[in-house]
């Protein structure tokens, strides 16, 4: 391939990420809580530029609890534990409860919603079901990365020490425990995130704290949603 036909590919999956509204919702989400590191809860623009780019995401999440409401009724593969069922249904269930109740937040700042205190109810309770959801979401990877971690080690004993990484099977379990494992520490920081939110521990998590974790954690997401390079064809 010629230079120029790199820079075309490469053009073409950049635009085929920001396409995508859940793509420019993170890089919102990035710019959001960078700003909020920056300013510490301090009056002035970088304060300003999170409030502005929170208000901002709420019109990409419009009508998006209707994903997890889809996720809460969907059957679930079959082998999955009791448990891991469950808590990934709860996971649905809350993610779904926030977004809904977000869209409140989205219209009282809008001025559309006239009932403030009950919005700010409302919000508050929206982020304990988004920390409800992020908890369940811990223990469901923590879980799936502990299936595969035995489904690796059984299939270990059948290949040969260098045989392991040769095998393809082997390699695909190996890539979702990475994935899973990168899941784990964004949910486990998204915990974080929530709990200073809700200043549920103002003197430990400020709002440098949470705009730190916030803001690794939206490059995760980021990262998570990178479209896959097209694969090279044989000549």
């Amino acid at each position: 391939m010629s230079s120029l036909d790199v820079a075309r590919a490469e053009l073409a999956l950049t635009v085929l990420y920001l396409n995508k509204a859940e793509a420019r919702d993170k890089i919102c989400r990035a710019i959001q809580y960078g700003s909020k590191f920056l300013s510490n809860g301090e009056p002035g623009t970088a304060q300003n530029v999170d409030k502005s780019t929170s208000l901002a995401r709420k019109v990409f999440r419009l009508f998006k609890f209707v994903n997890d409401l889809h996720g809460l009724i969907s059957p679930v593969p079959e082998g999955t534990p009791l448990p891991l069922v469950l808590l990934g249904k709860s996971k649905n269930a809350l993610l779904s409860t926030f977004l809904f109740l977000d869209q409140i937040v989205w219209l009282s700042r809008t001025g559309i919603y006239k009932n403030k205190e009950r919005a700010e109810l409302l919000g508050r309770i929206s982020l304990f079901c988004w920390m409800g959801s992020s908890v369940c979401t811990t223990l469901v990877e923590l879980g799936e990365i502990g299936r595969l971690s035995a489904s690796m080690k059984k299939l270990e004993k059948n290949l040969k020490d260098g045989d392991k990484h040769q095998n393809e099977q082997y390699r695909a379990k190996l890539k979702r425990s990475n994935e899973r494992s990168l899941a784990l520490i964004k949910a486990s920081m998204d915990i974080v995130v929530a709990v200073g939110l809700l200043q549920l521990a103002p003197k430990k998590i400020t709002p440098r704290v949470t705009g730190g974790f916030g803001f690794i954690s939206s490059l995760i997401s980021c990262y998570q949603l990178l479209p896959s390079p097209p694969k090279s064809k044989a000549s």
